[in-house]
């Protein structure tokens, strides 16, 4: 019985040391996660348990960043994705695929962020405004990009697709092999 006490005592003690930062971060999680599963399903199935299971999946990225809950919600817009493209009939529009995309690499993001973050840290507020910075700049990045392939891939016909693949293809190899050399480089 003691040792119960001891633990809600620690427990506590820790709860009283939250900071702000982490705390707003996680929260960002969570915020886009759910915006991610909202945008992603289709609306037919959002009302009611589904609603409350997607919930309860975007909080437990931001309980544990750093395990295997960031892979599952990622995974579960994407099932969602396809669940509203294939299931029900979702017409793919570009501005839709762009927005999952951008939040799931946001959320993605802001789980690194966190999984270096204690719940306690005092983290100076231009640390997280230069990580988001960066966040979107490699998503205003991505975008120009994916739009500029989108263009090119409906201007060649048939071999403008082909085009795009392999263009796709080396950007995917030089990217590769640019973290290859980035990682050797440290």
């Amino acid at each position: 019985m003691n040792a119960v006490a001891e633990r809600v005592r620690a427990a506590q003690a820790a709860f009283g040391r939250i900071s702000l930062v982490p705390l707003l971060v996680r929260g960002g999680i969570f915020v886009t996660v759910l915006a991610g599963f909202a945008l992603a399903f289709p609306a037919e199935v959002l009302p009611g348990r589904p609603l409350l299971f997607l919930t309860v999946a975007a909080l437990l990225p931001l309980v544990g960043p750093r395990r295997i809950w960031s892979t599952f919600a990622a995974l579960l817009t994407v099932g969602g994705w396809l669940l509203a493209t294939d299931g029900y009939g979702r017409p793919v529009a570009l501005w839709r695929l762009l927005a999952i995309a951008a939040l799931l690499y946001l959320g993605h993001t802001l789980c690194a962020l966190a999984a270096l973050l204690p719940y306690d840290a005092v983290v100076d507020p231009e640390l997280v405004v230069s990580w988001l910075l960066r966040a979107g700049a490699v998503l205003l990045g991505s975008a120009v990009l994916a739009v500029l392939l989108v263009q090119v891939a409906g201007l060649g016909g048939e071999t403008g697709h082909q085009w795009v693949t392999v263009l796709g293809l080396l950007v995917a190899v030089g990217t590769s092999a640019l973290l290859g050399w980035l990682l050797r480089r440290r």
